[in-house]
């Protein structure tokens, strides 16, 4: 068996020689690498492979990606492939194929071809290396097609990289302690759904009161005490030897948006679940409660009211949400007695601050930063603030064919500049980023000029000034849009949420835990909410992110990431609770 001590001792050519199959017909990529020994970890070894890849210039990337065989082409029913992809393939069954998955393959390699002018690849053992089905590879392939030839690109060597990891991992005979793990738990819960297609699991609903049941059984197993308190989270705690000391809090989110992704949230939750399984069978115990939190609601779908959970913890839980109704009429109050929980103690689940070390939450990205930078994780900067407005306006309603152009009152074409507006006063400044995620002409005809319109605004970033700088220009220039075009504007504000800073000292602590683990450190800002932000208004908070695979989607069935990316965050975090104190 190879191990890391053997590669990074060995002479070049064995070096070179050890290593010829992890890249496809490319021993130009261990070449490289050289320079980079010795490896303190087997991660760094990975990484300085992928950076030779990622420093070389596009005539090699492109030759190392058609150095790779197409999925059941020519080469594999000939017999011709490495032992390496012939095995990868067989592991989906490509071998199995019938005459239309054939006929099917055939053609979309085709397609691939002329349109990309490389082969498709495709990691065919998938994110938990056990294997796509063959639907599965003939889905992707299929969406993949509509790429642009740069984002395929791209997205090729991200799967060369992948196949790359997954090929070390057999030649070294690594040993996950917490990837597929955690991977199984999310695909356990991720099948329990209120949708018969995709995953749904909103506030109080059957679902969602066997899930948090799964959690508190899981948490159990790993060693903690266990409830699920008034308001519906999932608390594990896991006791230090010190009955005095003091409590950092870990988790996330349960609950998921409508057709949602199986890591959004639960993998905050999971990945502290099997790392504290681990320290209980070790026998080791940490010098501070450890308390893993399952925030029963986040996402706000039911009765739409955002982070139910965490604002109880804190202690500032509305009581008149109670009375917000969804969809079915039913309200707040009444799903939580009919699940069997006492609203009137939910304020008893406020926590106090004098008692907390901090909180530190594991979450995807939710976006593509990690994943263009060839990164498994990165440390969180803060998380943005954001202002949201509803925005209606009138102008006049009349015949299209008959007012001249120089005369008309027309919302939609107000709208049109607003969001061109937007969109110029958001672009290039670091975290700043404006939407317009609705835009309607409410009964609108084809031949009328529209007399009203409603959109919304999102305007988001890290820097508070800098949101409110970027709102304000926003604002005046929807003024002078409407004024110049005779048209009645009314905003109305609906959120506005301050931005929330990670702070310095942990964010240091998890950035070393990163480095030891043989990856560089890597900063940015969550342009997304989490639970952490209510979680900062009484405590140090922190957030490591994960890379969030699909070109970075979330909130979608498509949202996935790996069962390598999930153990080496797993294993920072363990590092990083280990060194807290």
């Amino acid at each position: 068996m190879t191990t890391l001590t053997d590669l990074n001792s060995c002479d070049a050519a064995a070096f070179v020689d050890t290593l010829r199959g992890i890249y496809e017909h490319s021993p130009w990529i261990p070449e490289r690498a050289l320079s980079a020994r010795p490896f303190a970890t087997v991660t760094a070894l990975k990484y300085a492979l992928q950076t030779a890849v990622t420093k070389a210039s596009v005539d090699e990337q492109l030759g190392l990606i058609r150095a790779h065989p197409e999925l059941a082409g020519k080469a594999a029913i000939a017999g011709e492939l490495t032992q390496e992809s012939t095995n990868e393939q067989a592991k989906s069954g490509l071998n199995l194929c019938s005459a239309e998955e054939y006929a099917t393959l055939h053609k979309l390699n085709a397609d691939y071809n002329a349109r990309f002018g490389f082969p498709f690849i495709l990691a065919v053992k998938g994110p938990d290396g056990n294997g796509l089905t063959r639907r599965a590879i003939i889905d992707t392939f299929t969406r993949r097609l509509k790429n642009q030839r740069p984002d395929e690109m791209a997205e090729c060597l991200r799967q060369i990289h992948r196949i790359a990891e997954l090929r070390i991992n057999d030649l070294l005979a690594l040993t996950p302690v917490f990837g597929p793990t955690v991977m199984q738990w999310a695909e356990t819960i991720g099948a329990w759904s209120e949708a018969d297609d995709g995953l749904t699991c909103s506030y109080m609903t059957g679902v969602h009161q066997r899930t948090a049941a799964q959690l508190a059984e899981w948490m159990r197993d790993a060693g903690m005490e266990t409830c699920i308190d008034a308001v519906g989270n999932v608390v594990g705690r896991y006791l230090s030897a010190d009955p005095d000391a003091k409590t950092l809090m870990t988790g996330s989110h349960y609950d998921t948006v409508r057709d949602g992704g199986k890591y959004d949230g639960r993998l905050g939750i999971l990945l502290p679940i099997a790392v504290v399984r681990h320290l209980h069978e070790r026998g080791e115990r940490l010098p501070y409660h450890l308390e893993v939190v399952g925030f029963a609601e986040e996402e706000g779908v039911r009765f739409r009211s955002t982070f139910l959970g965490s604002n109880a913890v804190i202690g500032q839980f509305d009581v008149a949400l109670l009375e917000q109704v969804d969809a079915d009429g039913v309200t707040m109050l009444q799903a939580l007695t009919a699940a069997g929980h006492h609203p009137g103690a939910i304020a008893s689940i406020a926590r106090n601050p004098e008692d907390l070390l901090g909180f530190v939450e594991v979450h995807i990205e939710q976006g593509p930063v990690l994943l263009e930078r060839g990164l498994a994780v990165g440390v969180v900067t803060a998380i943005a603030g954001s202002s949201r407005y509803l925005v209606d306006l009138t102008g006049l309603a009349s015949h299209a064919g008959t007012t001249p152009m120089n005369m008309r009152k027309d919302a939609a074409a107000a709208a049109a500049e607003i969001v061109l507006l937007v969109e110029r006063r958001c672009s290039g400044a670091g975290s700043l980023v404006g939407t317009v995620g609705q835009l309607q002409v409410p009964n609108g005809s084809v031949n009328v000029i529209p007399g009203h319109c409603k959109l919304s605004l999102d305007i988001r970033a890290a820097d508070d000034a800098v949101r409110h700088a970027a709102v304000k220009e926003i604002l005046d220039g929807i003024e002078a849009i409407c004024g110049r075009r005779h048209v009645e504007v009314e905003v109305e504000q609906i959120v506005s949420a301050p931005a929330a800073p990670c702070a310095p000292a942990l964010m240091d602590q998890l950035g070393d835990a990163i480095e030891r683990a043989g990856l560089p450190r890597y900063d940015l800002a969550s342009g997304a909410g989490h639970d952490a932000m209510a979680m900062a208004k009484i405590t140090d908070v922190a957030m490591l992110f994960t890379r969030c695979g699909n070109g970075g989607i979330s909130h979608n069935r498509l949202e996935t990431m790996t069962a390598d990316d999930v153990e080496m965050a797993a294993q920072i975090l363990l590092d990083f609770l280990r060194n807290l104190l």
